[in-house]
């Protein structure tokens, strides 16, 4: 039996979640229809966004549902958004050095309007910095996009964003808050944090995968749709809606909504195999981090070869980012953070889950240990 540790990637299909997908794909008529069917499926996408808002703190119309987190992102990052119904051209885009790539790529922004955020060792952006360069935005009458995410994929590192929001609340500019690892690991409220617009994704809640959803603290601002056509989505997201993937994120937002917060069991879990992992470097170790993520290396030791190995052991780990999955070289966030190479080279990241056990956890460590204490940096390159 294999143990699936790469929760940060993608959380496996819940079997409640799943029961719903598989109902709501019986429903075959268009959400948009005014018919008793189409009536139907609209109201499993009305439910879904009201359960969708409540795990969040924010009110269902200012939900969006899209094909997922990166589209969510990408349909924010727009050098023109709206205010009160009026566009508001944005001068510059900011960006922590961290950022998921779908944010740092900056959407629509031209490469001359996007700067990055610095960070410091561990991957927290450098507040001083960001407060200067508002303010300096602010003196020269410009407009900001800052986007910064509530907590890092790859290392776990958790932004101050609350702090960000109060900064950006102050100069009149606009703040989107990737919140896509946050849900199911620790409390995310909109209002809480400041944020202008969050993003989020179901399938890293043991949602469906393909839908996301953009979240608006408040009807006084808006984005254009990215996708252009219909009127779906109250015109901000053309073409005919996912229902039954909709429907699945409307079923986990609202299990995660209601049951109690795993975060104290995760990071009990989470802890108690680092303490157990020999000759490991935990990465972001002295920040904030999300309570069921560990990007660990070893010294001498590729991250290739241990997943190979680990992968062969029955275990299900990553290497940074899944959406950089099959690319060669280094992580932009380890690099960002002045991780040595020889480290980073080293690092892959265990998340754990909803269906995370101390069994699994223990099982994981032992198969750990046993692999380093038998690859010495003189076989690495043999073993994978």
């Amino acid at each position: 039996m294999r143990i699936y540790l790469d929760h940060n990637a993608g959380s496996p299909l819940r079997p409640q979640v799943k029961h719903a997908v598989v109902e709501a794909l019986d429903l075959s008529a268009n959400g948009s229809s005014i018919y008793q069917e189409g009536r139907k499926a609209k109201g499993l996408i009305e439910r879904a966004r009201q359960s969708v808002a409540e795990m969040v703190g924010a009110t269902p119309s200012g939900v969006t549902f899209t094909g997922g987190g990166s589209e969510a992102n990408a349909t924010v990052l727009q050098p023109k958004l709206l205010e009160k119904g009026k566009p508001r051209a944005v001068d510059r885009l900011l960006v922590s050095a961290t950022e998921h790539d779908s944010v740092l790529k900056g959407g629509s922004f031209a490469s001359e309007q996007i700067e990055i955020i610095p960070v410091d060792k561990n991957g927290v952006v450098d507040l001083v910095w960001l407060s200067d360069r508002l303010a300096k935005a602010q003196s020269d009458d410009e407009c900001v996009l800052v986007a910064v995410m509530l907590a890092n994929n790859e290392t776990g590192v958790r932004q101050p964003v609350e702090a960000i929001g109060a900064l950006v609340a102050d100069t009149g500019s606009y703040f989107l808050c990737d919140a896509i690892q946050g849900p199911g690991k620790l409390s995310v409220d909109i209002n809480e944090i400041g944020a202008h617009f969050l993003t989020l994704s179901a399938h890293k809640l043991g949602g469906p995968q393909g839908v996301g959803a953009i979240v608006r603290r408040t009807e006084s601002y808006a984005f254009q749709p990215l996708i252009r056509g219909g009127g779906q989505e109250s015109f901000g997201r053309a073409g005919t809606e996912n229902i039954s993937a909709i429907h699945g994120f409307g079923v986990v937002a609202q299990m995660i909504a209601e049951e109690a917060s795993s975060s104290e069991r995760l990071a009990t879990m989470r802890d108690a195999m680092e303490q157990g992992l020999n000759g490991v470097v935990v990465l972001g170790s002295d920040a904030v981090r999300l309570p069921n993520t560990s990007c660990v290396a070893v010294p001498g030791l590729t991250a290739e070869t241990m997943l190979i190995s680990l992968d062969l052991q029955g275990f299900a780990v990553s290497s940074g980012s899944a959406c950089s999955s099959g690319k060669v070289g280094l992580s932009h966030v380890l690099t960002a953070m002045g991780v040595e190479p020889d480290i980073a080279h080293g690092a892959m990241r265990i998340s754990l889950g909803w269906n995370t056990t101390e069994e699994d956890v223990k099982q994981f460590t032992e198969a750990f240990n046993k692999m380093t204490a038998t690859l010495s940096p003189n076989q690495r390159e043999t073993a994978a």
